[in-house]
């Protein structure tokens, strides 16, 4: 039972429905090089119009700073969602307004339309009043598919979900309840792959899961930092040295919590950060000094995967290595692979998510067969590090 309002809640048709979506999407010479966040809105739309409601889609591009910028028009993204939808696809240059006013009364049942970038407007990330009032009064239905925004409490993503019904999208709803799966009512035991270059970056995250999984694996140039907190010298390892007393503090909440901190082992090391360098394995106690560690070694992977054997529940964030230049992508791909395989078997439920996670297990082809991986990279880290999310939080029931 969905704690959540979805699309099941809701009669459609002949209602003018404001869908924001997230189609921040990679772009080259004004054409769009992934379509990848275009896919996973077109369940939501086709259904919303296949129930005879008039889709208004609303949606970001890049930072404008509250002014329009041709650069980040949305404009081209129309003719490929019109492409990849088989249906023709509107177009207003402008989100509010009379042109926005405009083309939605034209509308009938089954419609799409695009409106124009909403942060041409600087109501949109202030969430003001007026904005909200302005792009409310083009819909009768506000429906939120943008679980990647839903961090920010702006107009199109928290303000609107005031001023009408409001309900969460397929892809939303299915982001929601894998993440329910993963952190909110998970089969224990619950292990945490977070990995990464700094720990300053994600103190809040494991502050938060020591107390929520039986056992956090730390990997990447955080587990340098861990492992000097712990008086191993890592030669000339990226290591934020002057974080040795969080290391430690954040070890003793996990051992009062009863959760296992699992660092490496073994490491491989190379004198330089290039492909192909020369490179050994070595144990953490044996690192050179004139050294790097830039990936977690093999003893290390092997206790990694006995952890996920034993393991119903994964949540994974950030790689075990320098993943971007072999051969120090090794260990990252064979813990991928190995959960991959377990969730594929029906033995682990897993849930990645942040955008060198998902480029790390497209990388090692496992990212098929995790049971979700969340393109949203802001949002999927304020949640695991247990914040609300305010787009999340207005479409509870």
């Amino acid at each position: 039972m969905t704690i959540f309002k979805t699309l099941d809640d809701v009669q459609l048709a002949g209602k003018r429905v404001l869908l924001r979506v997230d189609l921040n999407v990679p772009m080259k010479d004004g054409a769009v090089t992934d379509r990848t966040r275009i896919e996973r809105v077109l369940p939501t739309i086709r259904e919303i119009a296949s129930k005879g409601g008039r889709v208004i889609l609303l949606a970001h591009f890049g930072r404008p700073k509250g002014k329009p910028n041709p650069e980040m028009s949305l404009a081209p993204v129309a003719p490929v969602l019109s492409e990849m939808l088989g249906q023709p696809v509107g177009f207003a240059d402008d989100c509010i307004g009379p042109v926005a006013a405009g083309v939605v009364s034209g509308l009938t049942d089954g419609d799409v339309v695009l409106l124009e970038n909403t942060r041409f407007h600087e109501g949109e990330e202030k969430n003001a009043p007026d904005f909200v009032d302005a792009l409310a009064s083009l819909g009768d239905v506000f429906v939120n598919e943008a679980f990647s925004a839903a961090h920010r409490a702006h107009a199109s993503t928290e303000g609107l979900s005031h001023h009408l019904p409001a309900y969460a999208g397929r892809t939303m709803q299915a982001e929601l309840e894998a993440l329910e799966k993963g952190l909110g009512k998970p089969e224990r035991p619950v292990v945490a792959v977070v990995g990464g270059a700094k720990v300053s970056s994600k103190i809040d995250l494991l502050q938060n899961l020591v107390s929520r999984v039986d056992a956090l694996v730390i990997g990447g140039g955080m587990a340098n930092t861990f492992l000097a907190a712990n008086g191993i010298s890592v030669g000339k390892s990226l290591c934020e040295h002057d974080l040795a007393d969080t290391a430690r503090a954040i070890t003793k909440a996990a051992k009062a919590a009863g959760c296992e901190i699992v660092l490496p082992v073994d490491a491989v090391v190379a004198r330089e950060f290039k492909a192909g360098a020369p490179s050994e394995v070595v144990a953490v106690e044996a690192v050179p000094e004139d050294a790097m560690i830039l990936d977690t070694g093999p003893a290390s992977v092997e206790a990694v995967n006995a952890w996920l054997d034993k393991a119903k529940t994964l949540v994974w964030n950030g790689p075990l290595g320098a993943f971007e230049i072999e051969p120090f992508d090794k260990a990252t791909v064979a813990a991928a692979r190995h959960a991959a395989e377990l969730t594929k078997a029906g033995r682990l439920v897993s849930v990645a998510g942040g955008g060198d996670t998902v480029a790390a297990l497209n990388q090692a082809g496992a990212a098929a067969d995790f049971s979700y991986v969340s393109t949203a990279g802001g949002a999927f880290l304020e949640w695991m590090e247990g914040k609300a999310l305010p787009g999340v939080e207005v479409l509870k029931t």
